[in-house]
């Protein structure tokens, strides 16, 4: 899989990207849940994963062509919103060679693949809830 990189919310340490697939995906990278109030929240199931993002991050989809990367639904793949203004995305963990050797990941991070219609569907204007479960 080949990745093109859209952009990233980096502080030193820290470094949730956004990346756009030969797929018709786009691959999120983003901090590991390990907080347990969240963990206790989520129903992973086998195979799949969640990462906390800024929600800022979709603001780089414009960079794959889309009008804004405003998120107006907040519906899965987001699972969560917290109180920091962070989201919880999750989805099947990357583990495609040609993917991760493209990109630089720290220990404490993973990344997940999204389908680009389910974040297309996030951008949408109607429908959904505003913010499910804050924590």
């Amino acid at each position: 899989m080949k990745l093109r990189f859209l952009g990233k919310n980096s502080t030193p340490g820290d470094s949730p990207t956004l990346y756009a697939s030969d797929q018709d995906s786009y691959v999120i990278q983003g901090w590991k849940i390990f907080a347990n109030d969240l963990l206790a929240q989520l129903d992973v199931p086998e195979g799949q994963t969640a990462v906390e993002v800024p929600t800022e991050l979709f603001e780089h989809l414009t960079k794959d062509g889309q009008l804004s990367g405003e998120i107006r639904k907040f519906t899965a793949p987001i699972m969560l919103v917290t109180e920091q203004g962070t989201c919880v995305l999750q989805g099947p963990e990357m583990h495609d060679p040609e993917a991760l050797s493209q990109m630089r990941m720290p220990d404490y991070e993973t990344c997940i693949e999204v389908p680009k219609s389910s974040i297309m569907a996030l951008l949408e204007e109607n429908g959904g809830p505003d913010h499910p479960r804050t924590t």
